[in-house]
């Protein structure tokens, strides 16, 4: 964007999202962010509150050295609180944290512990508030995420199909799923802003078939359209083949091998995108470091595929893919949740 300034509109979006929360005048909030987190947000934040009359703190730790082999981007698995138990206290002590690390507590070891004192955790994505702007979670959200999350939990398979030659099924017994609508408003509960998805977390040994990623689909690790095709071959969870030529296919491999970890190639988990107000063509208006890429995780009818971390299969790693992938049709137990990248008409 072009000024990173304090805007009146955007204070407006954050107060709204906090009312949904239910933020009250004289509640203890804590703000956890990190020293190389968007300060813009974090700004906007401390003020919005304060407008509603909580009583504010931060909690702020300095970014971690990297030891990963390779970038690390979007796994919403932040290490920021490893070893701060003093930091993790106060947050455990407030009623609402802010979440403004740089990857999201999302999938963080450390947020058991954080909402285990009935804390409530509202993850604002690392994007420019531009974006956040736009997507304003909507009251009516929570309805019709709600009855995607209790479509997927009663159901015993998914099945994804595409023109481009996806064949996919997905055993759902024994899945996690879990839905985001925007913000939280109750204690021990967890919500990221932008939202608008349901995910799956199968357990292990649940997905097999062949997922075909069309050129204009999207890897969000390297925040990339793919220009050529790339087929992946899954036995048991696993991804057992990367077929294609050109870059999109070479980076894939690349990245995964650099790991040096199995369980990089797993599945993480599987889902699909509710949200109308977001737009699959918003990768192409912003540069990369003002978006993190939830917004084209959420959008209307895309299946979302993840490889890496499944806590609920047993597996662990900081390798991680998130890829949208459109114009599929997505069952569950044959019933269609998605028809050709369309979401069904009974989750609208």
């Amino acid at each position: 964007m072009f000024a990173d300034r304090i805007e009146g509109k955007w204070l407006d979006a954050f107060q709204a999202v906090f009312r949904l929360c239910k933020v009250a005048a004289g509640e203890e909030v804590a703000i956890l962010s990190e020293t190389q987190s968007r300060a813009l947000n974090v700004q906007l934040a401390e003020l919005a509150l304060q407008r509603l009359g909580a009583t504010v703190f931060h909690v702020t730790v300095p970014s971690r050295p990297q030891h990963a082999p390779v970038p690390v981007r979007s796994t919403g698995a932040s290490d920021a609180l490893s070893g701060h138990k003093a930091a993790i206290a106060a947050l455990k002590a407030s009623s609402l944290v802010v979440d403004l690390t740089v990857e999201g507590l999302l999938h963080a070891a450390e947020l058991p512990e954080v909402i285990s004192g009935d804390a409530r955790l509202l993850m604002i994505s690392n994007e420019h508030p531009d974006a956040l702007e736009r997507l304003l979670p909507q009251p009516r959200d929570e309805t019709r995420v709600k009855a995607a999350v209790r479509q997927a939990r009663a159901s015993q398979r998914m099945t994804v199909v595409s023109p481009a030659g996806t064949d996919l099924t997905v055993a759902m017994e024994g899945a996690s799923t879990v839905g985001v609508w925007g913000w939280c408003d109750r204690p021990g509960t967890v919500a990221h802003w932008p939202a608008g998805l349901v995910v799956s977390f199968p357990k292990a040994g649940s997905v097999n078939g062949r997922l075909v990623l069309d050129a204009g689909d999207i890897n969000l690790t390297f925040k990339r359209y793919l220009e050529r095709p790339v087929t992946l071959t899954i036995v048991d969870d696993y991804v057992t083949a990367i077929e294609g030529e050109g870059t999109d296919a070479e980076l894939m491999r690349r990245y995964l091998a650099a790991w040096g970890d199995r369980e990089a190639y797993a599945v993480s988990h599987v889902g699909f995108g509710m949200n109308e107000a977001a737009r699959y063509e918003a990768l192409a208006m912003y540069g990369q470091r003002d978006t993190n890429g939830t917004e084209l995780r959420a959008f209307a009818g895309n299946f979302l595929f993840s490889t890496g971390a499944n806590e609920f299969a047993g597996r662990y790693t900081k390798g991680h893919f998130d890829i949208p992938v459109r114009g599929c049709t997505i069952a569950l137990d044959g019933e269609a949740v998605v028809t050709d990248g369309t979401l069904a008409e009974h989750l609208r």
